[in-house]
């Protein structure tokens, strides 16, 4: 009667790891021959362990990451200019915590999103805060919410993120109030947080396609300064694979 109190009590002060883990323990004659010390760091363990997994379950949901990627799964060998020894530096998320940015650069096809997603998540597993936006279709969300009045909302929850990754840059033309609203993000993210931008645009067209002088010199001020860039080349890793499956289709 003692025991099954006890897991309702765990269960509700919201100790779901520890309850699991005391249920377990008195289901395992074994566990009786540990001390109440060695038992209870068991215990306590488990419940780290499982906070740690609903945190990371959390963070990964509200990443809205465009596609799962993880940077064990890099591929080196694809000729497409990825430096190893760059990269893992970038996997130690070091650069985030220092507030940096990273640029990602590249034809289409070459794996800019695929990459930016895998470092948003090993950010994830790091316990930042991280958020995935195709640019474009955050500009919309913008025009919206400066209609609804969630304006000043929305863009203090992008200041809040630690890693916030900003996709395709550079597809579309920006109309002026798109422009700012751009560097209204960035500007509240400048020394405070890190950006993620990719685009097929190279960095030296930025200024020309922001065509505002004046705004592209402070956004792109804020967004250079201290930035990491990786710089890919060669063709579509898709069309590369399509090719290999045709291949191995015609033998």
């Amino acid at each position: 009667m003692l025991t099954q109190q006890t897991l309702q009590h765990l269960r509700s002060l919201k100790l779901l790891g520890m309850a699991d883990a005391f249920a377990q323990q008195l289901e395992q004659p074994t566990t009786q021959q540990l001390s109440f010390e060695e038992r209870f760091a068991l215990l306590v363990d488990r419940e780290r362990t499982h906070r740690d997994n609903r945190r990371l379950q959390r963070l990964l949901r509200s990443a809205h990451f465009k596609q799962p990627a993880c940077v064990e799964e890099i591929d080196y060998q694809a000729k497409r200019g990825l430096v190893r020894s760059q990269v893992v530096s970038l996997i130690n998320c070091d650069w985030i915590r220092a507030r940096q940015n990273l640029h990602i650069t590249g034809p289409a096809g070459t794996g800019k999103s695929w990459l930016a997603c895998a470092f948003g998540q090993a950010a994830c597993r790091q316990g930042l805060s991280v958020r995935y936006q195709r640019t474009g279709r955050l500009l919309d969300e913008l025009r919206i919410a400066r209609g609804d009045g969630s304006y000043s909302k929305l863009l203090r929850q992008l200041a809040r993120l630690d890693l916030l990754i900003l996709d395709d840059f550079g597809l579309k033309p920006l109309s002026q109030t798109e422009r700012h609203d751009l560097l209204e993000i960035i500007e509240d993210r400048h020394d405070a947080h890190s950006t993620i931008i990719t685009s097929q645009l190279p960095i030296g067209s930025w200024h020309s396609y922001l065509n505002e002088p004046t705004v592209a010199d402070a956004l792109l001020d804020r967004l250079l300064t201290n930035a990491h860039r990786l710089e890919l080349k060669g063709e579509s890793l898709r069309k590369t694979r399509q090719k290999l499956t045709d291949r191995e289709h015609s033998k």
